[in-house]
C-alpha cells in the first residue's frame, strides 16, 4: 500500500513515516498545503492522510480542491482539532475517516488499512465484469443487470439488484458499507447511509433460497459467503 502523509510537523512526519515503513507500506510526505495536490496527484497513492493545520494552504481547502479536481483517493484527517463541529466539517468536505491527536499508533494502522481495503473493494465493485460468473448458481445479466439463480429470473427491486450486483463482484469478500451506499444510492444526499441496512435485509430474504448468505461485518460492512 502506497501512503500519501501530508504532515508539517517534522518529528511526526519522520516518526509516521518510519513507522509505517517498518509495516512494510510505501511513504511519500509532504509538509506544505500549496504542494499537496500535485504531490498527490505524482504519487497516486492508495491512502491520504491529512493534517488540516498547513503552511501554505489549509487543510480542509487541500482537501476540497482535490476533490473537486477528481482526486478519490481514501483521506484519514489526523489532527489536533478534535471537535464534533471540526469532525462533521472535514466529513463533509470529502474525507473518509477522522482521527483526532494524540491518537493511538495501532488505532491509525488499523484505519488506515481498512481505508485501503475500502478503496480496493469499491474498484473491484466499480470495474467488475459479472457476465458469466456464477456464485451458488446466481449469474448477472450484462447487458440487462438482471440476476438470475439457476436460470430463473430472481424478483428483485432496483436497490435489491444494485446491491446484489456489489456483492457479487467480490463474494467472499468484505466489502466496505459506505462503497455499497454508492452503488445502491447513486448521488443520494439526502439519504442516511443507514438506508442501506433496509436493503441488505430484504435482499437476505429474496437469496434465502440460493443457498448464499448475506453476512453483516460490524463496523467493516457485508459479505455475500456460501452457506455452511
Amino acid at each position: 500500500m502506497k501512503l500519501l502523509l501530508i504532515e508539517d510537523d517534522p518529528a511526526m512526519q519522520l516518526s509516521l513515516t518510519r513507522s509505517f515503513e517498518r509495516r512494510g507500506l510505501q511513504v511519500a510526505a509532504c509538509n506544505d498545503g500549496a504542494q499537496a495536490i500535485g504531490r498527490w496527484q505524482a504519487s497516486a497513492p492508495d491512502v491520504v492522510i491529512l493534517d488540516l493545520s498547513l503552511p501554505g494552504l489549509d487543510g480542509l481547502e487541500v482537501l476540497a480542491r482535490a476533490r473537486k479536481a477528481g482526486l478519490s483517493t481514501p483521506v484519514l484527517i489526523l489532527t489536533a482539532r478534535g471537535t464534533v463541529g471540526d469532525r462533521i466539517l472535514g466529513l463533509n468536505v470529502g474525507a473518509d475517516d477522522y482521527l483526532p491527536k494524540p491518537f493511538d499508533l495501532d488505532e491509525l494502522m488499523a484505519r488506515v488499512q481498512a481505508l485501503g481495503r475500502r478503496a480496493g473493494a469499491g474498484n473491484a465493485v466499480n470495474n467488475a465484469d459479472p457476465q458469466g460468473k456464477t456464485f451458488c448458481g446466481m449469474r448477472v445479466d450484462a447487458e440487462s443487470g438482471a440476476v438470475y439463480h439457476a436460470g430463473t429470473l430472481l424478483e428483485l427491486t432496483p436497490r435489491e439488484g444494485a446491491l446484489l450486483r456489489a456483492l457479487l463482484a467480490r463474494p467472499g469478500s468484505a466489502i466496505a458499507k459506505e462503497r455499497l451506499f454508492d452503488a445502491v444510492f447513486p448521488g443520494a444526499d439526502e439519504v442516511q447511509l443507514e438506508a442501506i441496512e433496509v436493503v441488505a435485509y430484504r435482499l437476505r430474504k429474496r437469496i434465502a433460497h440460493t443457498g448464499a448468505q448475506l453476512v453483516t461485518l460490524r463496523g467493516l460492512g457485508y459479505l455475500l459467503k456460501a452457506q455452511a
